[in-house]
């Protein structure tokens, strides 16, 4: 990763709705990022495998499922990781209610400025 802030993160998009995925995807790439986006669960869970990332944006609610098994597996090898829902932490449940969390739809200030927290850019 780069020197300036989100320069060269690895960042990880799961967001189903598509114009969103799109903004999300435009705001970090034009600060430097490199994003990979799934726009549901099971391919967020493959390109996890697959790819290192140094931070994750996850959309709670996919259609039908959650991102949590994401989180999850987030958590578990140490990659930081914020939530994005519609309802702002109050749409995060047991114990991920106190996690970081961006309101949707996304404002580009405040999605870089999670980033780089989470990065502790």
């Amino acid at each position: 990763m780069g020197s300036g802030g989100l320069d060269g993160a690895r960042v990880l998009l799961v967001e189903d709705e598509s114009l969103l995925a799109m903004l999300g995807e435009d705001v970090l790439s034009e600060a430097g990022c490199r994003v990979t986006v799934a726009m549901r669960l099971s391919e967020a869970l493959r390109v996890l495998a697959e790819i290192e990332f140094d931070v994750a944006i996850l959309d709670v609610n996919l259609g039908n499922e959650t991102s949590y098994p994401v989180a999850e597996q987030l958590a578990r090898r140490k990659i930081p990781f914020i939530f994005a829902t519609g309802y702002a932490a109050a749409g995060l449940s047991g114990g991920y209610a106190t996690h970081r969390c961006v309101q949707k739809p996304y404002d580009p200030d405040q999605l870089l400025m999670a980033a780089e927290a989470a990065l502790g850019a």
